[in-house]
């Protein structure tokens, strides 16, 4: 082994290879290994990662815990078998016992610290789970730019040894809150489709974090660097709708008193998000299908086509497949949407996600306000509640709660309330 890498050519000195599903954990490793003079390349997956090596050789190779198309063992027996010389690095900082080591393996090990620990919220979140032996990782103040509906045991990038920790923990993504087996499924599959420009149908009940799983497809996408873009068809009158999503010429209707680009065009390399698809009236489907088969647009009052490239979330709480076969939504818009499906579960059953979320939702407020904690008999409280408007609903319930408390240090049973329909 010592012979092969004492022969490598002075070439790929500080050379590595970032090979994640993760954009925004690429990014932050590639900037911190580029701070030291390190030339980085990326892969999004484990073959590309052989195929980089083949084609030119790197001193280290970085690879996540998780990758979209090999199981990471997998991985690693083919690169060990393919490239002995190069030093193998895994997210958590770890290596395969008897890897070769890179020379500059502590430069390597401090850039993927200083990439982790610029998860803010998340990381220090995460830190709290992590077995002792990882506890020396440093741990930054809290990013306000980081809103994450959950956190997970840990973020998926940086998952230790299965060894170590519970399977569940590598299977979630820092969105989410929860150990259920419909909301691992959740992330398991916004994984695999996630690298893909493959449309993607969200379906779930109300309040179920439809909105969560698109913003979680477009961070782990080729797209994140560009723009996500939300609409909600059910926001927004039928007649201005058109115009929303495709934009309009100045004069194109009363009222259009400049042009205005549209949500589709505003989301050009990056994603938009249908949000409440099933809203959108028959006539405009037959628009957004032309679109989807074509890739281009007409503004509104133009009519030289536009070329765009956005990939499709859309969403719905309707069953989308029985309105199609009533008619009641197009059934060619609907196969041409649901090429991938992602369901988002209901929280009613899912009683240890309940405690798991209401903790994170007071930590939550907690950063805005005095600390409080809540009593045991308050969380049977919610526990027993059958939360007809999902995670929405009991963020809310403890907001109004926490709001009730006023100044006392806990929220106890009687500042639990409930909307009750008249």
């Amino acid at each position: 082994m010592a012979a092969i890498a004492q022969q490598r050519p002075s070439t790929i000195a500080r050379t590595a290879i970032l090979a994640s599903a993760d954009v925004s954990f690429r990014q932050r490793l590639r900037d911190a290994l580029t701070e030291l003079r390190w030339q980085v390349r990326e892969a999004a997956g484990g073959a590309e990662t052989l195929a980089c090596l083949d084609a030119s050789p790197a001193e280290a190779v970085v690879v996540d815990s998780w990758l979209p198309d090999l199981e990471i063992q997998e991985f690693i027996a083919e690169f060990e078998r393919m490239h002995p010389g190069v030093d193998l690095v895994l997210a958590d900082a770890s290596a395969p016992a008897g890897s070769s080591r890179s020379p500059r393996r502590n430069e390597v090990l401090y850039a993927l610290r200083r990439a982790q620990s610029s998860d803010g919220a998340i990381w220090n979140s995460a830190l709290r789970s992590i077995p002792s032996d990882f506890a020396s990782v440093e741990a930054s103040p809290v990013c306000a730019e980081e809103k994450p509906l959950a956190c997970a045991v840990l973020p998926f990038s940086r998952v230790p040894d299965s060894s170590s920790l519970a399977p569940v923990a590598s299977c979630s993504l820092p969105e989410f809150v929860g150990s259920h087996p419909a909301l691992l499924e959740v992330s398991r599959r916004i994984r695999l489709v996630a690298p893909r420009a493959t449309p993607v149908l969200v379906e779930g009940p109300t309040g179920s974090g439809k909105e969560l799983v698109a913003r979680a497809l477009h961070r782990l996408s080729p797209r994140a660097a560009r723009r996500f873009v939300a609409l909600n068809c059910a926001a927004i009158p039928e007649a201005l709708l058109e115009a929303e999503l495709f934009g309009h010429t100045r004069g194109a209707f009363t009222g259009a008193v400049q042009g205005r680009t549209g949500r589709i065009e505003a989301a050009h390399g990056g994603t938009l998000f249908l949000d409440e698809i099933g809203e959108m009236p028959l006539g405009l489907q037959a628009k957004l299908l032309r679109f989807l088969e074509t890739g281009e647009l007409q503004r509104v009052g133009e009519n030289e086509p536009v070329k765009v490239d956005v990939r499709i979330v859309a969403a719905t709480h309707r069953p989308l497949g029985a309105l199609a076969g009533k008619g009641e939504f197009r059934a060619d818009l609907y196969y041409r949407l649901a090429v991938f499906f992602v369901r988002t579960p209901p929280l009613a059953g899912r009683t240890a996600d309940i405690e798991a979320l209401t903790l994170h939702f007071i930590e939550k407020m907690a950063r805005e306000s005095p600390a409080k904690s809540i009593t045991p008999g308050a969380m049977a409280a919610l526990t027993a509640y059958p939360w007809p408007g999902n995670v929405r609903e009991l963020e809310h319930v403890l907001e109004r709660a926490w709001i009730l408390a006023d100044d006392r240090p806990r929220i106890d049973t009687q500042e639990i309330e409930f909307y009750e329909p008249e």
